[in-house]
């Protein structure tokens, strides 16, 4: 979907800074929220909500700040817990800030949740027929605004751009509408578009970027 979300090729936002020997995780609480989105298999949330958020509220979250989000709108949504009994828990804490949780050990889940996770995502896919592009050619990313979760970028919409490889097949990862996964397997191209052709004269000069796209994102140029 369109959204605030998505800021590739948008200007004002400073530079990417790159910290030295950065952390997995810079608070503990970062770790329980990647273990908790990891081992509760509750359908919904996922990018589609965290791309739903106000955009003040997207805007001023961290990274697994919009992960909890979207886990809470799941488990709301899934009815395993009540808003109003979220809002219970969240006073009980501000009450009593030194309010540890209860920590549970379950080895057995752990090493079955780090199976799962090892076999979530595998390299690429069995082909299925023939890819229509090859490095080298001339192809246009389409102009589509989809209403689900989508991995084409909006910048890049309509702009001319070259084929540089194909990663081969792949898991096409959008959800149309919010929440239905689209199932199916594509070939995943790495595209070279030129600066000029997405930001014309504001574009540095001999700058480029490469985008992993996948086949229904792209037309003959």
């Amino acid at each position: 979907m369109n959204g605030v979300h998505d800021m590739g090729g948008m200007h004002g936002f400073g530079p990417v800074l790159r910290e030295e020997n950065e952390p997995v995780f810079h608070e503990s609480w970062e770790g329980r929220v990647f273990g908790l989105v990891v081992s509760t298999r509750v359908p919904g949330g996922g990018r589609p909500a965290i791309e739903a958020m106000p955009p003040a509220e997207y805007l001023s979250s961290s990274y697994y700040e919009k992960w909890l989000h979207a886990k809470t709108v799941a488990l709301i949504a899934a009815g395993y817990v009540t808003q109003g009994e979220l809002d219970d828990r969240l006073q009980e804490y501000r009450d009593n800030p030194g309010l540890k949780p209860k920590r549970v050990e379950n080895l057995a889940l752990v090493a079955e949740q780090r199976e799962r996770m090892a076999g979530i995502f595998p390299p690429a896919r069995d082909p299925e027929g023939e890819a229509e592009y090859l490095p080298g050619d001339a192809v246009r990313a389409r102009n589509i605004n989809p209403v689900g979760h989508t991995r084409l970028p909006r910048y890049i919409r309509g702009h001319l751009g070259t084929v540089d490889r194909i990663y081969g097949w792949h898991e096409i990862q959008d959800q149309d509408p919010p929440g239905v996964t689209i199932e199916g397997i594509e070939p995943v191209y790495s595209v070279r578009f030129e600066g000029g052709e997405l930001w014309g004269e504001q574009a540095e000069p001999n700058s480029c970027v490469y985008i992993d796209m996948w086949e229904s994102y792209l037309e003959p140029a």
